[in-house]
């Protein structure tokens, strides 16, 4: 039989871990066998692979190596349960020292590896506008096209609204652009802001359906490139102005409403009591606030989604608590009226996406690249994962500013 580098590897994980969830199969056909049943089997393709998780143990490192395609996995579905819900026992330093030995022997001379090409690392203040940009920008730095991938028509990327008896993912993202205009009161003739307007979906909904003029703003130039494209096509063009500006640049204009959708998500703890006073003296006495975004139910003390997130998918991207949002809104001087919760909608939103992103995954890879493609195939069964399991939520928040109405 021939010499199996991987071989020590095996006996000394066998030996840590007597409790494996999980199997392990290396490049040179050594196997980790699980002790449960139904586990998901991780593939180390390369001595490479273990050089990422020894350089940055956990999320980091498996995700650096799944996106490189170092490892792969039979059910990405059940790896993400696992890493979130395993527990590791606590090692004696000798069965460390063992367990290193042994990983040396198997990798053998392997430089230290160096981060994917896809990755970013922010530095500097968080959520300064500079940094804001550089991280939406990132993120839609993918491109319209292959947003369009698993979006509907319409290009709305934000929790879909099934509750009301919708059927397929185009009927439910009309419900959620016609329930804000309801929540909000639209009426003919005011003007609104949307906030973080991505391609133009909302603006050009309310526009076109309840005559109202509507400024939408994002930081992301391909979206505003093709939302303009978008509300021309709709005939709202005397109706919706859609401008690359942060909420922070619009002192001085008024509004009678403003929707934030998606939004809040990317404004962080250092700025969210800025964010929401911000709003609230864009409004006219008597305006209204209608806030849609994920909040996180636990884990309150992370300053971000995880590592993976933070690198590869939505940098500087952190839900905050209900709670946090809601004191915001209080001390701001905005009254809340309403707060509905939408998880499970999310949830099958989500599913819709994962269906439409799998059956195109080649065009992803086309449009993207195999980086971006791969951490996008986790990242959106890891956001379903959050909502299914109670890690977070959507919650709709109406708020108005006390004050005679303008109409």
């Amino acid at each position: 039989m021939p010499f199996s580098r991987t071989a020590p590897l095996r006996r000394e994980i066998e030996a840590a871990l007597p409790r494996r969830p999980f199997a392990i199969q290396f490049w040179d056909g050594t196997v980790v066998g699980a002790t449960e049943p139904d586990g998901p089997t991780f593939d180390f393709r390369s001595p490479e692979a273990l050089a990422h998780v020894i350089r940055a143990p956990g999320e980091l490192g498996l995700g650096r190596a799944y996106v490189l395609g170092l490892i792969d996995v039979d059910d990405v579905d059940q790896a993400l349960r696992l890493v979130d819900t395993f527990k590791a026992p606590k090692l004696s330093p000798g069965q460390i020292a063992r367990l290193g030995l042994a990983l040396i022997r198997a990798c053998g001379l392997v430089m230290p590896p160096k981060a994917p090409a896809s990755e970013l690392r922010l530095r500097g203040e968080r959520h300064t506008p500079g940094r804001d940009r550089t991280a939406v920008r990132y993120h839609y730095d993918a491109g319209n096209e292959f947003f369009a991938l698993f979006l509907d028509p319409s290009m709305t990327y934000s929790c879909a609204y099934f509750k009301s008896g919708a059927t397929t993912l185009e009927e439910a993202q009309r419900a959620k652009l016609d329930l804000v205009c309801t929540k909000l009161d639209l009426r003919e003739g005011e003007r609104v802001l949307d906030v973080g307007c991505g391609w133009g979906s909302f603006a050009i909904h309310a526009a076109r359906n309840y005559g109202v003029r509507v400024l939408g703003v994002t930081l992301s130039e391909r979206q505003v490139e093709l939302g303009r494209e978008r509300v021309g096509e709709a005939g709202v063009g005397d109706l919706v102005e859609l401008r690359v500006a942060d909420y922070r640049e619009l002192a001085g204009e008024t509004f009678d409403a403003i929707s934030s959708i998606g939004m809040v998500e990317h404004v962080g703890e250092e700025r969210i009591d800025l964010y929401m006073s911000t709003l609230k003296d864009l409004l006219r006495p008597g305006g209204r606030l209608l806030n849609h975004g994920i909040a996180k139910l636990m884990d309150f003390d992370t300053k971000d989604e995880g590592a993976f997130s933070e690198r590869f998918v939505f940098p500087d991207g952190v839900p905050l608590a209900l709670s946090r949002i809601e004191l915001a809104l209080e001390r701001s001087g905005l009254v809340t009226r309403h707060v509905e919760g939408l998880a499970e909608d999310y949830a099958e939103t989500i599913r819709h996406w994962i269906s439409s992103f799998e059956a195109r995954y080649d065009e992803a890879v086309r449009i993207a690249g195999t980086e971006r493609a791969r951490a996008w195939r986790v990242y959106l069964r890891a956001a379903r994962q959050g909502f299914l399991t109670g890690w977070a939520s959507v919650y709709q928040v109406l708020a108005d500013k006390p004050g005679p109405t303008s109409g």
